[in-house]
């Protein structure tokens, strides 16, 4: 089973793009991050005419996530109210679209669009604090149907100095803070695993590049896309790889896709 995350950064805009990749690398699963529209505008004709199922959470001109799957999408959850019915932080930071889960073949998959928090004083960052210890209580909830998890999206967070070019310029500034990377620590706990540090321990491995900065031409990148397995989806891992090419394409998005392979039991059954 193949899992993958892209922020692409208007779907609408990279609907094709996003096409193209689909056939090229085949993933069973596609969770798409900053997707920039209203549900009722959303393209899901374009994958839906492929075979796909499709369900999206998003908001105009913003944020919004969706799932793209080869298979069945089930038990869909939208926003931090699917898990946390009751909590009223949870329904206000609910109104930014940046979180949908669902089962699928299995599994829990839950998509993320983590705050970008702008800068370590402005209020954003505080934000991004609060929106980061909901996700733990979401998270937390979850686990009490001890379904597998694989948690995926664009974190906007670098976990490790090696996550980024220039650590001795960046680190302790925005995405890079300690209190992000406490905090982000806390919502994984002994729980959830950075698959792709499993198969790539070393530096040199970005997901984003900035447009603003030239950074593509020079891979000046960040990672800050990440996929995390649960313990028991863990020991299934076969690869996990970021499909940094993309991020080479006509009009791209400044992001590129990670995608995991999982060797998961109800393969070997079907075998």
């Amino acid at each position: 089973m193949r899992i993958a995350t892209w922020n692409v950064n208007s779907i609408r805009t990279r609907s094709e793009q996003v096409r193209t990749w689909l056939k090229e690398a085949s993933p069973d699963v596609l969770c798409l991050q900053e997707t920039k529209v209203d549900d009722p505008l959303f393209p899901h004709e374009d994958f839906s005419a492929e075979g796909y199922q499709v369900q999206f959470h998003g908001q105009k001109a913003y944020n919004g996530v969706a799932l793209i799957s080869k298979t069945n999408i089930e038990d869909v959850r939208f926003g931090f109210i699917g898990e946390l019915t009751d909590d009223p932080n949870a329904i206000r930071l609910g109104e930014q679209k940046r979180v949908i889960s669902a089962l699928i073949d299995g599994i829990r998959i839950v998509n993320l669009y983590v705050p970008n928090g702008s800068a370590l004083k402005s209020p954003k960052f505080n934000y991004k604090l609060e929106w980061l210890a909901c996700l733990h209580k979401y998270l937390e909830k979850q686990n009490q149907r001890d379904e597998p998890l694989c948690v995926v999206g664009d974190f906007n967070i670098a976990l490790e100095d090696k996550d980024i070019h220039d650590p001795n310029r960046l680190s302790g500034g925005i995405m890079a803070s300690k209190e992000e990377r406490e905090a982000l620590q806390k919502v994984l706990g002994s729980r959830l695993h950075d698959v792709f540090r499993i198969f790539e321990p070393n530096s040199n491995h970005w997901s984003w590049w900035d447009y603003r900065t030239g950074a593509w031409d020079r891979d000046r990148g960040w990672r800050i896309d990440h996929i995390y397995l649960c313990n028991e989806l863990l020991s299934y891992a076969k690869s996990c790889a970021i499909h940094k090419d993309v991020r080479g394409n006509t009009q791209p998005s400044d992001h590129a896709p990670v995608m995991v392979e999982i060797c998961w039991p109800i393969e070997l059954e079907e075998e």
